[in-house]
């Protein structure tokens, strides 16, 4: 059945994902609507949430914080943002991830137009989106029903779509750059930092006053606009800031629908295995070469596999570092513009308190600790890199691009060896540039800061990059692609999961061992947790030694 047109098969290739996504975002919601009465068991306790909601109105719009559906919308209406990972990724490999394979050639010489191959993919794309999104509003509906919450059944399908819509877009952007590169990894790397680039775009007017013209560029922002959670009926006041925004919701449809119809139409006109070409003023200028240097026989990138592996990463390598690096100046700058508001909010607030000092690692004697407490999203944004790069592994694999390469000859365990390096030394450079920027928004801000505890806090998050790193090359092995990716990605959301919702529900430290983020500690404040580091990277050793003999006694391209 699921052979019988394109369609199905693609939709067949996202099972895993549909069911992964949908059911771990959906226990997300379910968990934290649960737990909502017991954060409002007290009059006191609802007065505290709410100034804490104010504390953090930067985040997210804090709209009827008291109810299970404003305080899970507040709280993780932006992180459920976290699934447009996959539309990015599945969408930037959709057409030119099969190109690079050389299938889609195969696929083409069937009696089928460009036209409709490109479409019957995409609408396999938007199937599994909308069934992540009914996924996760069942879930929810679930949730808020245990709890009598305001909102119903057709509220949560609308939040459901909401979220469907907002990943569609980055999905369908993700396709049609991909008409505009020559490999799907640049393609998804430039995607998600334009998702990075929204996300803070969105926050901007919550921080500085009359610069909302400028959050409206940001897809994130209409994604914002609407509460379905928060039914505009239970409070029966007409205002844009409850309930479903359908102006917004058919912005964000038609940012699908121009995105991937302009991506189809250029993908229907251009030649399969090329580029669409800019426009001549966004073309680098040419230079005429010599004939003796026209192929690049003594080219730096090809002395060794490490070297090449370092060329092919450069790229991608800069855009992460920009997005990574720059969000933790805008950290910076965040802390030092509600610096007094925190002050006095935290000596009346002890919900306030209580949640700096669960995640954070301390009061709020100083700057430090409230920087410490957003400083724990630089190890994700760091781990995530090191998920495409794992893909990329995998799909060299996948493709046959490893079998030219060990053709040359190279022995295996060196070409695994001298890939990791290179990923290695990418994360390092990450993790210093990040650490230079995070000084100098520190000494132009004037917020002070402890320069070893600064170190410490920007560069230990290079042992989680390369533990994820490690086990990408570890189920590699025995799991395709497109498996490896969505089960480490969905690794990453259950530990942010076990992370950033277990201490709210007050789980014991056993299970909050099992996350990764655990060990990374609070360095901003505590400095350096030398043991917790120096056991991620033997768990990381470990993984990449069990990668590296399986790599070298597996048969090439076989799972």
């Amino acid at each position: 059945m699921w052979f019988r047109s394109v369609y199905l098969k693609t939709l067949r290739d996202f099972r895993v994902a549909i069911l992964g996504w949908g059911v771990g975002m959906g226990l997300l919601m379910y968990v934290v609507l649960a737990a909502v009465p017991s954060l409002v068991a007290t009059a006191a306790a609802r007065a505290a949430l709410v100034s804490l909601g104010g504390t953090f109105s930067w985040l997210a719009e804090p709209i009827a914080l008291g109810t299970p559906g404003g305080y899970v919308t507040w709280k993780y209406g932006l992180t459920i943002l976290a699934m447009a990972i996959w539309p990015l990724i599945a969408c930037s490999r959709l057409l030119r991830g099969e190109e690079e394979r050389g299938s889609l050639d195969a696929l083409l010489s069937l009696p089928r137009g460009r036209g409709r191959v490109a479409l019957e993919k995409l609408a396999a794309v938007w199937t599994a989106l909308l069934g992540m999104g009914l996924l996760i509003a069942l879930l929810a509906f679930a949730g808020g029903k245990s709890v009598s919450a305001d909102f119903g059944l057709f509220d949560a399908l609308l939040f459901g779509l909401n979220v469907a819509l907002i990943c569609g877009v980055f999905g369908s952007l993700a396709l049609l750059l991909s008409q505009f590169t020559q490999e799907r990894g640049t393609a998804s790397g430039l995607t998600g930092g334009l998702l990075l680039v929204f996300v803070v775009l969105d926050m901007v007017h919550r921080i500085i006053p009359n610069t909302e013209w400028l959050s409206r560029l940001s897809p994130v922002y209409y994604y914002n606009l609407s509460k379905p959670l928060v039914p505009a009926s239970s409070y029966g006041v007409p205002s844009s800031s409850y309930g479903a925004n359908p102006g917004a919701m058919l912005v964000l449809l038609a940012l699908c629908v121009l995105l991937s119809g302009a991506a189809v139409w250029l993908f229907a006109r251009r030649d399969v295995g090329g580029t669409v070409a800019l426009p001549s003023f966004l073309r680098l200028p040419e230079r005429a070469v010599r004939p003796e240097r026209a192929l690049p026989v003594n080219a730096w990138s090809l002395r060794s596999v490490y070297t090449r592996s370092l060329g092919m990463i450069a790229v991608p390598t800069f855009w992460w570092t920009l997005v990574i690096a720059g969000f933790a100046g805008w950290m910076v700058v965040v802390v030092k513009q509600i610096e007094a508001q925190m002050t006095s909010l935290y000596a009346s607030s002890p919900l306030l308190k209580e949640e700096i000092t669960k995640v954070g690692g301390g009061d709020l004697a100083t700057n430090a600790t409230f920087l410490s407490f957003l400083f724990v999203f630089l190890p994700l944004l760091l781990m995530a890199f090191a998920v495409t790069q794992a893909n990329r592994w995998s799909a060299d694999e996948e493709d046959g691009r490893l079998e030219l390469v060990l053709s040359t000859p190279q022995p295996r365990l060196r070409v695994l060896l001298g890939r990791f390096a290179a990923l290695t030394t990418a994360t390092v450079i990450m993790g210093v540039l990040t650490l230079a920027a995070t000084a100098l928004a520190s000494a132009a801000t004037g917020l002070q800061l402890d320069g070893g505890n600064l170190a410490a806090a920007t560069l230990s998050m290079i042992p989680l990059g390369l533990l994820v790193a490690a086990l990408g090359y570890l189920l590699s092995g025995w799991l395709r692609t497109a498996l490896d990716t969505g089960l480490l990605s969905f690794l990453l959301v259950i530990w942010f999961f076990i992370s950033f919702v277990g201490p709210d529900l007050n789980w014991s430290d056993a299970v909050l061992r099992l996350s990764a983020f655990y060990y990374y500690g609070t360095p901003l404040l505590h400095g350096l947790p030398l043991l917790d580091t120096l056991g991620v990277l033997a768990v990381g050793i470990v993984a990449l030694a069990l990668a590296s003999v399986r790599f070298v006694r597996k048969d090439i391209g076989r799972s």
